[in-house]
């Protein structure tokens, strides 16, 4: 008869240095402290950069239009909306900074909860829809000869802008409605409803306007080798497309990680709490790729004051405190002005051959 003492005697032996182990709390544990270790330092440290760059240059671009509010353009409107939508990111970047210092979970109250991680979707539906509306103006303008704006009636672009507002609250009602905060921190408990806001998020948020971003872009760019544009409409494809760049490294990798998480999420399986858990890594990516996405609200005036001339110029002045003449186009974006037409080469070629002729004639 086997003698089973010895063998369970061997497993439990706590003399016996080969023994199992098999609680995983020790390891959640470890893994936890590394998780707000991080969170502690690397989060709070890249939102305060993003806050005080994003409130600087935000505040000196409104500065700016509001010195120009006399001479009002479409692309001012864009750009203003663009800018609000940014502060309002910026002004929850201290909720977020402070939670992650925090070890005790979500430390506020839970309507700030909702309000921040709304807030958070609002500014990158604002961003992207904004800017599909500049990218289809520029495309009909350069590829059509029409155009979507008109200086002349500005009301289509105000009615684009508060469409625009309207359709990203609608696609964030799921955020004020899930949104909840947890004794870990500020999340959405997982629902079939949350798996249906995801899909609408992908489709109708993501993967849509970047598509006709990218088909605008791409069309802009092939017109305008096959054929000898205008300056203006150069100038302003040189400033749309660092945008629409800018905004997809910022957002790409945040998108590409929940389209991820959603996946993993509607496969619906137990959590394993085992080394190299994906979900605690997905929450590490989703947690940083956030982040990386908020620094598009300080990025966007950077680009202004590098790639728009005029409104570089109006800046300098303006801290120097001296006037500066009105400048047709602050951005150099082109939306709603109607540019001047392009000559055609038989009438350049009339044009020099007159200039050639003057003097002789003159002599």
């Amino acid at each position: 008869m086997m003698n089973m003492d010895v063998v369970v005697g061997g497993i439990l032996d706590p003399n016996n240095n080969n023994t199992y182990d098999f609680n995983y709390s020790d390891y959640m544990y470890e893994e936890d402290t590394e998780t707000r270790a991080s969170k502690a330092v690397f989060i709070p440290v890249l939102y305060s950069v993003e806050l005080v760059i994003g409130f600087l240059g935000n505040g000196l671009l409104l500065a700016v239009l509001a010195q120009k509010r006399r001479s009002w353009s479409i692309s001012d409107t864009f750009i203003l909306n663009l800018s609000v939508a940014d502060i309002l990111l910026l002004a929850t970047l201290p909720f977020r900074a402070a939670q992650a210092t925090q070890q005790c979970g979500w430390c506020f109250w839970g309507f700030l909860c909702k309000i921040c991680g709304a807030v958070f979707n609002i500014n990158f539906y604002c961003g992207i829809f904004l800017l599909v509306c500049i990218s289809l103006d520029r495309y009909l303008s350069i590829v059509h000869a029409t155009q979507l704006y008109s200086q002349k009636k500005p009301r289509l672009a105000h009615i684009s802008c508060l469409s625009v507002w309207l359709v990203s609250l609608i696609l964030t009602i799921p955020h004020w409605i899930f949104l909840e905060a947890t004794k870990d921190e500020c999340v959405h408990s997982y629902t079939d409803w949350k798996l249906a806001s995801r899909l609408l998020h992908h489709t109708l948020g993501f993967l849509l306007p970047a598509v006709t971003l990218i088909i605008c872009c791409s069309c802009i760019l092939l017109q305008l080798k096959r054929s000898a544009e205008g300056l203006q409409k150069q100038r302003a494809i040189m400033v749309i497309l660092p945008l629409v760049v800018a905004f997809f490294l910022c957002w790409m990798p945040y998108n590409i990680t929940l389209i991820v998480d959603t996946i993993m999420n509607s496969a619906k399986k137990p959590d394993i709490v085992l080394s190299g858990n994906p979900q605690r890594s997905l929450k590490k990516a989703l947690m940083v790729t956030s982040g990386l996405g908020c620094m598009h609200a300080c990025l966007r005036p950077l680009l202004y004051l590098g790639l728009c001339g005029n409104f570089r110029k109006r800046t300098l002045a303006m801290l120097k405190r001296t006037t500066v003449e009105s400048e047709s186009s602050l951005w150099e974006l082109g939306v709603g002005e109607e540019a001047p037409p392009d000559q055609s080469r038989e009438e350049q070629e009339a044009m020099t051959s007159v200039d050639h002729q003057m003097p002789s004639s003159q002599c």
